[in-house]
């Protein structure tokens, strides 16, 4: 073992200038190679990440206009969504539709005895608010189902607007009453949030404020037993088909309503990050082919200068298999002592962009850093391409013939 280790201490030693060239192509391979990787970690750990906040099994529906005459009525026709949808929708689609909400929005100033804030409310289900999407209730609580069923006038407010109206520090908006549009409304919750600033009252409430008491903006649908595209697609079939009837429009103008389909999104955007990864994999060992070559032009030097040596050897008896096996071991470690370098490299670089980054929730990469899993993957990819820069060079070793290689001058 000690003679080859100093073996490969001459090889590198005879070829200072050609081994130093050869070896920044593939550190600079392998470094490009751990950023790409990384950075394709990041935005996926960062998709991941927005995946988790919310519920991807998800359909959004908005109103529109009709883009294709139907049944007598012209095109331009502007589709109204009613809350006989959110029924029907739900009970003609019972096989992937689990439950079917909707959002009412209304303005006005929102007072207390001290001050006043103007905010739009929002009427909203339970269900959506989400503590990793929307805020962390730290006093109180949220809307409950009891509420929609009394229309309570109940409120939750954001702790910047606790603070405001009842100062300094909000602490006694928790059990305190606002007025919204000359209503009375119990504060019941206080929320933290870095960017949510939305007040949150019941939507059955919140449609009893409304002018219009039967109009509705859009429909929130989460989805259940949704495993692939297919069965997103044929959720979004039936519930544009449930609202083509109810409101008879053509099933196939996708102007009369507006449908998000956000698990299908999901699932696309999945397939995207796979290939991203894909591509990524492929631009960095081309570029670290670029190394590759040159070590094993190295090598066939090394061979064409050790023939003599080689000759010798086979003379008194060294087995072909040792001889193939020295030429690669050599090509292996001249790549793996500088793809290393590039690892170091490519690693203390990802660190620093990651701590630039940060870990804010609209980030577009998060922790974009090195894995143990990408480390072997990385080194697996070194050794493999450093047996493949000394195989050539080892197979042409074996072909020297030991009488012609003992004449070699």
């Amino acid at each position: 073992m000690f003679d080859l280790f100093r073996e490969i201490s001459q090889t590198l030693s005879h070829n200072k200038v050609r081994t130093a060239l050869t070896g920044i192509a593939v550190t600079w391979g392998i470094f490009m190679l751990i950023v790409l990787l990384s950075m394709a970690r990041g935005v996926t750990n960062s998709f991941n990440h927005d995946m988790m906040q919310g519920n991807n099994a998800k359909i959004q529906v908005w109103s529109g206009n009709t883009s294709i005459p139907y049944h007598g009525n012209r095109e331009g026709r502007r589709i109204r969504l009613k809350d006989k949808d959110m029924v029907s929708v739900k009970d003609n689609n019972s096989g992937y539709v689990e439950e079917v909400t909707s959002r009412l929005s209304g303005g006005g100033k929102i007072t207390s005895e001290k001050a006043q804030v103007s905010q739009s409310y929002s009427g909203v289900f339970p269900r959506e608010f989400t503590p990793s999407r929307n805020g962390d209730i730290i006093a109180g609580r949220f809307l409950n189902s009891r509420d929609m069923d009394t229309k309570a006038k109940v409120m939750v407010i954001p702790q910047r607007y606790a603070a405001q109206l009842f100062p300094p520090d909000g602490k006694d908006a928790l059990g305190s009453r606002v007025n919204c549009n000359g209503l009375s409304f119990l504060v019941v919750g206080v929320y933290e949030s870095r960017w949510n600033r939305e007040v949150y009252i019941p939507f059955t409430t919140a449609r009893m404020m409304a002018a219009d008491r039967e109009d509705l903006g859009n429909l929130s649908i989460n989805l259940k037993d949704v495993n692939t595209e297919k069965d997103g697609t044929d959720a979004e079939d039936g519930v544009r088909n449930t609202l083509a009837a109810n409101h008879d429009f053509d099933p196939k103008d996708t102007n009369a309503v507006y449908i998000y389909n956000r698990f299908t999104s999901s699932l696309t955007t999945k397939n995207a990050l796979g290939i991203l990864d894909t591509c990524v994999w492929v631009l960095g060992i081309l570029t670290l082919l670029t190394g590759i070559v040159g070590i094993s032009n190295i090598m066939f030097v090394t061979v064409r200068e050790r023939t003599h040596e080689i000759g010798i050897r086979r003379a008194i008896g060294a087995k072909p298999r040792k001889i193939l096996t020295q030429v690669i071991v050599e090509s292996v470690a001249i790549t793996v002592i500088f793809g290393y370098i590039g690892i170091v490299l490519g690693t203390a670089v990802t660190q620093i962009i990651a701590m630039l980054i940060g870990e804010g929730d609209n980030t577009p990469l998060r922790n974009p850093t090195v894995s143990i899993t990408i480390a072997l993957e990385v080194t697996a990819v070194l050794v493999i391409a450093g047996m493949l820069a000394g195989l050539f060079p080892a197979l042409k070793a074996l072909k020297v013939k030991p009488v012609e290689a003992l004449r070699d001058e």
